[in-house]
């Protein structure tokens, strides 16, 4: 299935994107673009974020090609860099009879989560969805700047708005397949608030084993496979 991933360039603001490409894209896909393909096809879209999937390649670049002309007709342009093709199929099951080495299968992000094929537990190709690298990254500062700027609050006050974020975060991006980034980012979470507890004035040096005794009555959130939901209360 080929599918390729779009951002809709020029300042809109989500509320006025998601009613303006309603008309713009929406109702243009489903009542011009379909009909006229060879294949099945869809479309996924999040205010000026959205993602088309097509069973036929040619279908894919022939929607590629006249969709800048489309929203050129409505003043708005495609982001040059986040609109791309994207072979989104699975590898082959067993390996090339001639012994090459097979490519691995393309991602595409969309919405801050990875999309990528994996193996299942039955060994089965399977999408699977992932935090994406940049917004794990963007979601660490944000953590790390927190902690730096709020340093000088009482320790339970920091501990709720921490468990706050964590359960922000665990929400959206708890999904089936994710569990791994989840635990890192609340490792890195827990790496950031020890780093300026300890340079707190007058808080002395916090080490990991202080940290560890102060959640053992005061818990943070703990992820959970395949579900938002949190293990402990605040």
């Amino acid at each position: 299935m080929g599918a390729f991933g779009n951002i809709v360039g020029g300042v809109i603001s989500p509320l006025l994107a998601n009613i303006y490409l309603h008309y713009v894209l929406d109702v243009w896909f489903a009542e011009v673009v379909q009909p006229r393909l060879k294949g099945r096809a869809f479309l996924v879209r999040y205010a000026d974020d959205f993602v088309m999937g097509f069973a036929c390649e040619e279908d894919a670049r022939r929607v590629l090609d006249v969709l800048p002309k489309r929203f050129g007709k409505y003043g708005l342009t495609l982001h040059p860099d986040k609109t791309r093709l994207v072979p989104f199929v699975p590898p082959p099951s067993r390996p090339a009879a001639d012994g090459s080495r097979v490519p691995p299968p393309e991602s595409f992000d969309f919405l801050g989560f990875t999309h990528l094929w994996s193996r299942s537990k039955q060994g089965y190709w399977v999408v699977k969805q992932k935090t994406a690298g940049s917004r794990f990254r963007r979601a660490v500062r944000r953590i790390a700047v927190w902690c730096r700027l709020n340093r000088h609050l009482p320790i339970a006050e920091q501990h709720r708005a921490l468990w706050q974020k964590l359960r922000g975060h665990f929400t959206y991006y708890g999904v089936i397949g994710n569990l791994c980034a989840l635990w890192r980012f609340r490792n890195a979470v827990l790496c950031r608030w020890r780093k300026w507890l300890s340079r707190r004035h007058r808080g002395g040096v916090w080490t990991w084993a202080h940290l560890y005794a102060w959640l053992r009555f005061h818990p943070l959130p703990v992820p959970h496979a395949g579900t938002p939901s949190c293990a402990v209360n605040p």
